[in-house]
């Protein structure tokens, strides 16, 4: 049977869900990590080192830039398009190199201005690919961590939005699954506010690194050429000027270590994340919460009264993905044999699919906090059927006042056991040694009020992230 023609490329027909299903979820990644915009940040370095080399005064063979020539070099990324880029890549199959396509599509663009035979010869100076590649990338990773970091402190600031609405929302904390000392709602967001707080400061603060130190990071061909240039000095300044940190010491290549350290700090963050979204999970199951749901909304094909969590499990199964390939590019992008090989070449093109499957993950849930609220009803009364949680609390009092057997005692009484109350529990305070103060305090003692300091501890974590942002 004959195969139709295939459609045009769309969301319906991708082949990567980032660009399918949740296209509209990505559309701020493609600027960067799509094939047209490392083309484009090619060319812009390659241009940017053009006016580096045209302002050395070391190296007078390559003229001063007249200001029309300086626009056209602007012109070209700035008015860079897919047409364009189309033209590239019909270079490269001539080529069968990605970089030589860059230098003969700007040789070629050059030529339409009279500066153009004094310069020419000067593009791609000194480099090897890998000195353009690297840059596009360390450029490429800079900017989709600014993204990532503002969505981050998105879910921060609506974690810490409900840790202050629930901190005094008493609940029964689970240990082990089984009934444990109470805390509260908004303690239990605050935490997970503060880590995810921890982690992305420590993502913001790595340094992301760059070479242009040529084939073998021993500047060979620029010490050829034109000895008396302080390379590394040039360089350095270059580098800096794409907000880059500038590592002096490499092979080929530069070893991606900031990249795999960036991979790491993503996957910390994303385990958080995805911690809190079993526990999510876990607790609607529990009916501590509720989740707002549309009319025309179906959670079930075929059972009516269905209202899934979706948007947690959705956020779960992107986060797993963007972790299985942030760990393994950590693993592999700072291994190359010798002095280069191309492994990572083909690897560092799936660095988008880290960064689109968090972003996937992450607008789930958010969408998926946004429906939920807190079921008080049911959260209190889960917890009233649990004063056995209350047998720390004296045991720990006994312990204060010389009872050696206390501990002993309530577990005999507690342990195990089920429909545990305030008739049951309030007899085992009535021990001869503890002061009378003592026992009409633990007489008065709830599991409600059997918080400790959790709900200062909410407010307290929550105002602090609030100042710091």
């Amino acid at each position: 049977m004959p195969q139709p023609a295939y459609p045009p490329i769309s969301p319906l027909t991708a082949v990567s869900p980032g660009d399918g299903r949740y296209a509209s979820k990505t559309a701020n990644l493609r600027p960067l990590f799509s094939e047209y915009a490392l083309i484009q940040r090619r060319i812009h370095i390659e241009a940017a080192w053009l006016k580096t080399l045209a302002g050395l005064e070391e190296l007078p063979e390559i003229p001063q830039l007249s200001p029309a020539m300086t626009a056209l070099l602007d012109r070209c990324t700035e008015t860079f398009d897919t047409a364009q880029a189309e033209r590239v890549k019909a270079l490269e199959k001539t080529t069968n190199h990605d970089v030589k396509a860059v230098e003969y599509y700007l040789r070629d663009y050059l030529k339409k201005h009279e500066e153009a035979a004094g310069i020419t010869n000067f593009i791609h100076f000194a480099c090897t690919s890998e000195d353009v590649n690297n840059l596009a990338w360390a450029w490429i990773v800079m900017e989709a961590r600014t993204l990532l970091l503002q969505t981050y402190r998105n879910i921060e600031a609506d974690l810490v939005e409900k840790a202050l609405r629930y901190a005094s929302l008493v609940m029964l904390a689970r240990t082990h699954g089984q009934p444990a000392s109470p805390t509260t709602l908004g303690k239990e967001l605050a935490n997970v506010a503060h880590r995810l707080h921890r982690q992305t400061q420590s993502l913001e603060r790595i340094e992301i690194t760059a070479k242009f130190n040529g084939a073998v990071g021993n500047y060979n061909a620029h010490v050829a050429a034109c000895p008396e240039i302080d390379w590394p000095a040039v360089t350095s300044r270059f580098i800096v000027s794409f907000g880059l940190t500038p590592l002096p010491y490499t092979t080929q290549i530069e070893p991606h270590d900031s990249f795999a350290e960036i991979l790491d700090a993503i996957g910390r963050i994303n385990r958080i994340l995805l911690d809190l979204c079993r526990d999510v999970w876990g607790y609607t199951a529990l009916d501590y919460f509720t989740q707002k749901h549309r009319d025309t909304e179906v959670g079930s094909s075929t059972m009516p009264h269905k209202v899934n969590p979706i948007d947690f499990e959705n956020a779960e199964g992107n986060f797993g993905i963007a972790n299985a390939l942030a760990q393994h590019l950590a693993e592999k992008l700072p291994i190359s044999r010798w002095q280069r090989d191309l492994s990572d070449s083909t690897a560092m093109r799936s660095l988008g699919l880290v960064f689109s499957h968090t972003m996937i993950a992450l607008d789930a849930l958010r969408q998926g906090l946004s429906k939920i609220e807190a079921a008080s009803e049911v959260i209190s009364d889960d917890l009233e059927r649990h004063w056995e949680v209350l047998a720390e609390a004296l045991q720990t009092v006994m312990r204060r006042y010389g009872i050696s057997d206390g501990y002993e005692e309530l577990k005999k009484l507690t342990r195990g056991k089920k429909g545990f109350g305030k008739k049951e529990i309030q007899p085992l305070i009535d021990h001869p040694a503890l002061p009378e103060d003592v026992r009409q305090r633990l007489l008065a003692l709830t599991p409600g009020a059997y918080t400790g300091l959790a709900e200062e501890l909410a407010r307290a974590a929550a105002d602090e992230l609030k100042r710091r942002s």
